[in-house]
This record gives C-alpha cells, structure tokens and sequence, in this order.
C-alpha cells in the first residue's frame, strides 16, 4: 500500500479524496435532498404538508426506501463531480501560484479557485443532475404528474438509464443540459464562496487546533450556510427548469428560458418562493459541506497529499526534472 500511495500522481489522490467526501457526504443527507426538491418543485402539494407531513408521505407510500429515490444518480453525479470539483480547485490554485508572481495566498486566491473548480466540475456532471432531479419529482402517489401518454400513478421514468435515454430521444444533448445556465451562475459565486469562507475561517483558528475534525466541522458549517444563502434562488429556478416538462402547469411546448422561469415563479408565487425550503436547505448544507470538507480533509491525510506549499513546490519541481528528459524522447 505505501508503495502505491508513493507512486500515485498527486492529481489522482485529490481526486479520490475528493470523491470519497463527496459521495459520503451526500447521502448522509439524501432524505433531506429528497424533501428539498419537492418543496422548490412541488410546493402547493408538499408545503402544505409541512417537513413532518412531508416524510410521513413520502414513508407511507414508498417506505424507508423512497428517501433514497433518485439517490443512486445523485451519488454517481456527485462522485466525479466532488473529484473534479475539489482536484480542479487544487491545481487552479497551483497553477494561478505559478503563473502570478507574487499572488496572495489568503481567501481570495481560494475564492477565484473555486469558483473555476466549480463551473468545470457543473459542466462535466450537470446531466446526473438533471436525472436525479427528475427521479427525485415523481414521488409514487402523485396526482400532479401530466405528461402526454402517462397513465395516473405510473412512473414516467424507471431508472437511471431510462431518464437518460427518455430526456434524450426528446432533446438530445440540449435536454441533458437544460437548466445548466442557472447552476453556471449559481455554482461560480457558491463554490467560489464556499471555499473562501471555510479557508477565511480555518485562518482564524490557532495553527495547533487546524486539524480538528470538530473544528473543520464549525468551518465547513459556516462556509456552506454562508455560500448557499447569497445563491439560493438560482438553485429554485434551475430545479423548476429541470421538471418543467413533468409539471402539469406547462406543456411540452413552453420549455422557458432562465429570465422567464425566474419570473414566472415570482409572478404566480411571489418572490417568497425563491427562497423555498432555504430553512430545510440550511439542515441539509450545513452537514454536508461540514463533512465533505472534512472527509476530504481526512482522506488526503491517510493518502499522503502534502500540504499545499508543498504541492506547489513539489508540482514545480517535478516539471522542471521532466524538460530535460522530454528533450531526449
């Protein structure tokens, strides 16, 4: 095993240690998730019910089980999303290091690095999204489902690959991608913040008590109830965006844009709608960015990562040793 760690480029252990806190941390808080997207998606049917109500539901229904509805595509998209996410932020930061002499290495530097991280890891994995989202809405039960050709109380999709396939024969590469704009602008500013207010608060705590995982915990916290208030609303219009087509108060025929979308919801709901299951999104982010930050943390521990002065100089090092020998290839 010390040999394989040893010999493992350092972009390949950012990434699984950043899709190891990822995938545990999501479905950690997959019920929530679950109840999220029905409030932002589904309000006049699962507000009225309360958080309480709504669980009630959902366990009557399909049982313990329909918690974890649209999970397994939530984890497959936030496995590579939470690599990429966390590997792109590490090498955007090298390479900015590299590239600006005499850049600073305070929050700044973390925030423009995230946010970077953030929009490439949106577009690589933003069709997973999309599927879980849809998963997610057809709570078995329903009375709210209308599509063309769909019987009351059937399932339109059935898995994984069925949405896929279903959303792109509708489409095609356009489908799979519908709603990206909103998380482009949702996802530049988030991650970006994210990232800055978990280091800006780490820069506060005593070097000797860094490596707590209580105080990594209060940092990944407050980073993500701070990130996730200023972003919100692009999250509600970029869900309703998703299901658009599943929703019985538009046609196949009015697929709106992001400006319209997000008009539309203040129009019929009010601007109160925007902020939709913000209290509920607050239980959720807090635990799991809390936990992602400090299994990714932990996970670079056990795989040797070194600290990121040290990756800087040890990324520098190793190119300059490669130029000569790429010289006699």
């Amino acid at each position: 095993m010390d040999g394989v760690l040893e010999g493992m480029p350092l972009f390949a252990k950012e990434l699984i240690a950043g899709g190891v806190a990822g995938g545990f941390a999501k479905t950690a808080v997959a019920p929530l998730e679950l109840i999220k997207i029905l409030f932002q998606t589904r309000q006049a049917e699962f507000q009225s019910l309360g958080l309480s109500g709504s669980f009630t539901k959902i366990a009557k229904t399909e049982g313990a089980l329909g918690f974890f509805r649209g999970n397994g595509a939530s984890v497959v998209r936030i496995v590579p999303y939470a690599a990429l996410h966390f590997m792109a932020y590490e090498e955007y930061r090298r390479w900015i290091i590299q590239s600006i002499p005499g850049v600073g290495r305070g929050p700044v530097l973390d925030l423009v690095a995230g946010s970077f991280a953030g929009g490439t890891a949106v577009l690589f994995t933003y069709p997973l999204d999309l599927v879980r989202t849809k998963l997610a809405y057809q709570v078995v039960g329903s009375q709210k489902l209308n599509v063309q050709g769909l019987a009351t109380g059937e399932q339109f999709y059935k898995g994984i690959r069925d949405c896929f396939s279903k959303t792109y024969k509708e489409a095609g590469i356009r489908g799979l991608y519908r709603g990206v704009a909103p998380s482009l602008y949702g996802i530049f500013p988030y991650a970006g913040l994210k990232f800055y207010f978990y280091e800006k608060m780490k820069s506060h705590v005593p070097q000797e008590r860094r490596k707590s995982i209580t105080v990594k915990l209060a940092c990944g916290s407050v980073a993500g109830l701070l990130g996730q208030t200023f972003t919100y609303p692009l999250d509600v219009v970029r869900r309703q965006m998703q299901v658009q087509r599943l929703s019985a108060s538009s046609s196949s025929h009015e697929m709106k844009g992001t400006l319209d979308t997000l008009v539309m919801i203040v129009q019929r709901h009010g601007w109160k709608q925007l902020f939709s299951g913000l209290s509920l999104n607050y239980l959720k982010v807090v635990p799991s960015v809390a936990i992602g930050f400090t299994v990714y943390d932990l996970m670079k521990s056990y795989l040797r990562v070194p600290s990121r002065d040290e990756a800087v100089v040890e990324v520098v090092t190793s190119r300059r040793n490669s130029k000569p020998s790429s010289l006699h290839s």
